[in-house]
This record gives structure tokens, sequence and C-alpha cells, in this order.
């Protein structure tokens, strides 16, 4: 089945952080950007105005985003100067958020797809979600988060250029193992087969400087 997509980039803000793992370079050091993140929407039917996602009722989702990365210091959860921070933001001298998932513009992707996703999922009622979302540092930096499309993909960018992706041709059959004779030897136990990742739990608890926006309401109740 083919879907739709569009495509929205949203300011995120100025936020400081560090890898305090890199002791072989200046980014261990505290250092800031200004955040970008361009998002890709999609669905498997537009709305009534022919929309996959009205833009303009993205404010709340802004919001929160900026809530996390606008004039915040954000740190590692296993920083070793943690404490450090922790003061800065009792003196007021920093607005402090955590992840203990870890910092950097790739966790960053993984943190505003799962929030976007959540969002958008409940403003449309499940007829929207989120497949990509690039982060970007300057315009040398960038990462992404993205879920994964097994589907023919029309893309349409904010220009109106559209890209239709073929779904890729489906796998071989698996081939019937060849006869062998039992040598009456005990089989060995299966390799363990690696777990969905698709299930994995979300890596990045965060703290967030405004409360719970998803605790026990909905998007922008």
């Amino acid at each position: 089945m083919s879907v739709y997509t569009s495509s929205k980039q949203i300011e995120l803000g100025s936020a400081a952080f560090r890898q305090w793992r890199a002791s072989h370079s200046h980014c261990k050091y505290l250092h800031g950007y200004q955040l970008k993140a361009k998002f890709t929407f999609g669905c498997k039917s537009l709305d009534d105005k022919n929309w996959c996602v009205d833009f303009g009722g993205l404010d709340d989702l802004k919001q929160t985003l900026r809530d996390q990365f606008d004039h915040t210091t954000v740190v590692a959860g296993d920083d070793p100067e943690l404490d450090t921070f922790k003061s800065l933001s009792e003196k007021g001298i920093i607005q402090l958020r955590i992840m203990d998932g870890g910092v950097g513009v790739e966790r960053f992707a993984e943190w505003v797809f799962k929030t976007a996703d959540t969002y958008i999922e409940e403003a449309t009622e499940g007829r929207c979600f989120v497949v990509n979302v690039t982060v970007t540092e300057h315009g040398d930096n960038w990462a992404s988060y993205s879920s994964a499309i097994n589907k023919d993909t029309l893309f349409v960018d904010e220009e109106g250029t559209k890209t239709f992706v073929k779904e890729e041709s489906a796998e071989e059959p698996k081939q019937e193992p060849a006869f062998q004779e039992h040598s009456g030897a005990p089989e060995p136990d299966p390799a363990p087969q690696d777990h969905n990742p698709r299930a994995a739990q979300v890596g990045n608890v965060v703290t967030q400087g405004k409360g719970n926006w998803f605790k026990g309401t909905s998007w922008g109740d």
C-alpha cells in the first residue's frame, strides 16, 4: 500500500551539552548549537483538506520541543559532573535537562522522533505517523532517526516535489535444509535470536522543564 509524506522544519532552540566520554576531543567541553529538526510525516490517507499533517496545528509539539532544548543545558544521566550541573540548576544559572540515554545529535533525533510520533498519532487519531526526524547542529553536522516503511512510498517535500519509492521485492523463500543422517549425538541448542528492535523500550529518560506533558491529558488540553 502506498503512503503520502510531507516535511516540516522546526527550530528547537539553543542548547548546550557536552560529550563527557569524548576525552580525545574538545567535544568533552560544554558547548552549544542552534538546533533544528526536519520532520517527515506519513499517512495512508489525506484529511478533508488533502493534507497529510496540518502544520498549523503543531504549536503544542513545538512548545514541548523548545522546553527541552531552547536555552537549556542537556546532560547525560551518567555524566560524572551531574551533581555540579544540578547545583548550577538549583542556583538558577542553567535550565537543566537530564537524558539518561545520553546526549548528542543522534540521541536528540531519537528523543524528538518519539516525542513527535506520540503527539502526531494522538492528534490525528492514528491516521498519521512520523517517518523520519533529522536534527541539525549546523550546516555540516546532522543526524537522523527513522522508522522503516516497507511499502510503496510517495514522498512530497515542502516545495511540492514528488518522489516515488517502490517497495523492495519480497525476500526469496528459504530453502529447506538438505537431509543429513542423524549421528545419534544430541542436537545443540539453537543460537539465541535477536529481539525485535521495534519492540525495544525508549532509550532516553529525560527531565522536562515544565512538567510531564503526557500525564493524564491529551495533547493541547
